[in-house]
């Protein structure tokens, strides 16, 4: 085992680790390297981002709700042969498309039944108010007319 990598060769490891291609195990063994050793090197180049040092894609688990429908909305732009090559491109297949659809249309419903839900408790609220003020005016309308009775039978005090 070297006591120092040439620089090219260390390179060379971590990019054949982060494509993915082998197990770093199997990488430690063909460069004659300690595992620990190539697990530094590889956490080094990924957090330095390192020019030529690519990480791997991102899972489809990984993606957030905005990348998700983004990804719907540009792959349903695209004819079947496209929908393919940008599918590899995105390190995803067509069943994480579908899916992902799926997910979303069980959304939209359960965010039209919280929708519904406000408009009834709005609607509850404003019948509650509208009660209350028609009480209110019943019973202004009933003093008023009480009123305009009593000054009928005896009379009104300005005229004294």
């Amino acid at each position: 085992m070297p006591p120092h990598l040439p620089k090219q060769m260390k390179e060379a490891a971590v990019h054949q680790a982060l494509t993915g291609h082998s197990t770093t195990k199997q990488i430690a063994k063909e460069y004659g390297v300690g595992l620990s050793s190539l697990n530094r090197w590889i956490k080094n180049a990924k957090n330095s981002g390192a020019p030529g040092m690519a990480q791997k894609e991102k899972r489809p688990k990984d993606w957030t709700r905005e990348e998700r429908l983004n990804a719907l909305l540009e792959a349903a732009k695209l004819s079947d042969e496209e929908l393919g090559a940008w599918c590899r491109q995105k390190g995803l297949h067509t069943h994480h498309l579908e899916k992902w659809r799926k997910e979303l249309a069980q959304e939209q419903p359960s965010a039209e039944k919280t929708t519904s839900k406000q408009l009834k408790k709005e609607i509850k609220e404003l019948k509650s108010e509208l009660n209350r003020k028609d009480k209110a005016l019943a019973e202004t309308s009933a003093l008023l007319v009480l009123k305009k009775k009593a000054d009928a039978i005896w009379g009104d005090k300005e005229d004294d």
